[in-house]
């Protein structure tokens, strides 16, 4: 709604300083203090005081709120922050392309990962993207949590699975296939079940997040059917990790993304189990906040990774032999 009323006051013929007067307000959230923020941007404390206060004339709700110790958004704030920052963005990323017409990427990328994955896999890309833009500073945060990227500051994300945030827009970078798993030890000493339903005399590991305990687990069937089992175990986790190294270790039969357990299943520590009954892939997504103009930086680590993994990721490679019998789920 601000963004809106924003955007029609322009139309309008209002001041385009406005822009700079968000740009202001923004600085104070991040810096915590007007005088820190005036500072930064060689203002006065004062010039800056009034800056604001035109601001929450002309939008005529209170922008700002101070605590014992710093300044806070107040809930319209908040949502100028979050509208606001991709305007003044947009506005800089514009400017930018003007003035360097397809010059070197710059600036700050800041992007969040899934711990494991950005470890494994993008990790060792990092060294090559920043050779190749030199005027390019990354920030990096892992995290398998699923972080707001507007109200964080984040450029982008790399997500494993279904995305829900309307806020968002997401390009596919790579498919995300999954598999069902154990190790050898295991079934050999459980023995390997058949159908998903012998998954009810078996020790599950289980996945749990803030959408609870993952424990119905989706087929597709030989004849092009789906069923879905409830499963249960005596192991389970918020971290994949745990749940691999527990697979690992014989303790049971886990949903692993294939990412996650390729060097497994080459090595022989982990064997794929009901390969007639396929797990739907899903998808590795580059998340990133809605904008009328993406930064040239968040383009170029998109194209960068989409380059590296591609129809064919790397932990795909060499897995013929391991994935032997596994049937595609239509899509």
């Amino acid at each position: 709604m601000i963004a809106n009323q924003f955007q029609q006051k322009i139309e309008n013929g209002g001041r385009m300083d406005r822009v700079g007067d968000i740009a202001l307000f923004l600085r104070v959230l991040d810096s915590g203090s007007i005088s820190a923020a005036a500072r930064s941007l060689d203002l006065s404390p004062a010039v800056a005081s009034q800056r604001l206060k035109r601001l929450e004339r002309d939008f005529g709700v209170r922008l700002l709120h101070r605590t014992t110790r710093r300044l806070h958004a107040t809930p319209e704030g908040a949502v100028l922050a979050a509208q606001g920052r991709a305007l003044v963005e947009d506005l800089e990323s514009l400017a930018s392309g003007l003035r360097q017409s397809g010059a070197a990427v710059a600036g700050t990328l800041r992007v969040t990962l899934s711990a494991s994955f950005g470890r494994q896999y993008v990790s060792p890309l990092l060294p090559r993207f920043l050779a190749r833009h030199p005027r390019l500073r990354l920030s990096v945060h892992l995290s398998d949590q699923v972080v707001d990227l507007v109200s964080e500051g984040f450029d982008l994300a790399i997500r494993i699975g279904a995305l829900e945030d309307s806020r968002l827009v997401a390009r596919r970078i790579a498919a995300n296939r999954r598999v069902l798993c154990a190790a050898p030890a295991y079934l050999a000493r459980r023995g390997r079940p058949r159908t998903p339903q012998a998954l009810g005399e078996h020790e599950c590991l289980l996945l749990f997040g803030s959408g609870g305990r993952q424990d119905s687990w989706r087929f597709g069937t030989p004849e092009g059917g789906e069923t879905v089992v409830r499963v249960q175990g005596r192991f389970e986790s918020n971290f994949g990790e745990l749940l691999r190294d527990a697979a690992v270790a014989g303790e049971g039969i886990a949903v692993h993304s294939l990412w996650h357990v390729a060097d497994d299943l080459r090595a022989g520590r982990l064997e794929v189990v009901l390969p007639d009954y396929p797990i739907a892939a899903t998808a590795i997504s580059a998340v990133m906040p809605q904008r009328r103009l993406v930064p040239p930086r968040v383009r170029a680590f998109v194209d960068f990774l989409s380059a590296e993994f591609g129809e064919h990721p790397p932990w795909e490679r060499g897995l013929d032999g391991a994935l032997a019998g596994v049937r595609e789920v239509p899509r």
